[in-house]
């Protein structure tokens, strides 16, 4: 009848044969759009392919307790599918192990949200508009650890290490970052190329190759950050335009570097609210960069504190 809303069903799916499905793949193919799959614990070697569905929700019983190991593909974990896309899907408490280099491809598709999820591996969007990745552990990828190519979305409260580069933001991407520690990049912890936007908020990069390079003809808003340890924490390409403010800058062998032959200094693109003194951490080389309850990064500006995460009480 029109107006009457169809219920959705709940799948469960368990190695052990409890369940409905002992693949996630056969539950996926089987749900219609607005349902939801529980995967209870254990290892599940196979490709996963999510497409043409609108409001699935994908949950795991926890991040360590559910990991997609991949069988044959690159990408063990694919949501969208050309031409095909996936709309409004959610994947949450459960961990991806990289495939070919690449643990989680997002194509074509809108909406998705990713919350709580471990990648051993590169996550890889494109072409795809609204992706949120919310509190999920990023890294060891052989690459990038996030990638965003003509895509729109927001990285919030994640923690990405050991990669290549931090995230990647190229063609006409429009990106927001907030409250994310990106550490331990071979590189930089974020690269902007092409005419990509991103606003990058109280995030902490430390011990990174490089903080951030503002290539080609991006546009950034800088504000809020903590910057420690990096070869140049802001690299500028002469058609990049950025706006810095209340950025902390600590240990970095250069803080603002014009790209050149030589590359020179670029006093004239700093923030003139950046600040420069150590930030405090609780212990950096341990990789808990918590800030200390008498660090001076708290109450700067129009910012409680700067960087990722609050300090100890």
């Amino acid at each position: 009848m029109p107006g009457l809303a169809l219920a959705s069903s709940v799948w469960q799916v368990a190695l052990d044969g409890s369940g409905d499905f002992i693949s996630i793949q056969e539950a996926i193919d089987q749900a219609a759009s607005g349902d939801t799959i529980l995967i209870k614990r254990g290892s599940y070697a196979e490709d996963v392919t999510v497409h043409s569905k609108e409001g699935l929700s994908i949950i795991g019983e926890g991040m360590d307790q559910v990991v997609l190991t991949g069988k044959k593909r690159v990408g063990t974990l694919h949501i969208g599918k050309w031409p095909y896309g996936a709309t409004n899907v959610v994947v949450r408490d459960l961990s991806v192990v990289q495939h070919g280099g690449l643990g989680v491809g997002i194509f074509n598709g809108s909406g998705v949200r990713l919350t709580r999820i471990r990648v051993n591996g590169m996550v890889f969007s494109q072409q795809v508009q609204d992706v949120h990745l919310e509190d999920c552990v990023i890294g060891d990828s052989e690459t990038t650890g996030v990638a965003f190519a003509d895509s729109t979305g927001t990285l919030s409260g994640n923690l990405i290490y050991h990669n290549d580069h931090g995230v990647a933001i190229g063609g006409h991407s429009d990106v927001t970052l907030q409250r994310n520690v990106i550490t331990r990049s071979l590189y930089e912890a974020v690269l902007m190329t092409d005419q990509s936007k991103a606003r990058l908020i109280q995030n902490t990069l430390a011990q990174n190759g490089g903080g951030v390079a503002f290539q080609d003809d991006a546009q950034a808003e800088v504000q809020g950050n903590i910057i420690s340890q990096s070869a140049v924490a802001f690299l500028f390409f002469p058609g990049s335009h950025t706006t810095l403010a209340f950025n902390a800058l600590s240990g970095n062998q250069g803080d603002y570097v014009m790209t050149g032959t030589p590359p020179t200094p670029a006093p004239d693109r700093a923030g003139t609210t950046d600040v420069h003194f150590p930030p405090g951490f609780v212990n950096a080389e341990k990789g808990d960069f918590r800030l200390q309850s008498d660090s001076s990064m708290i109450q700067v500006g129009i910012f409680p504190y700067l960087g990722a995460l609050p300090p100890v009480s």
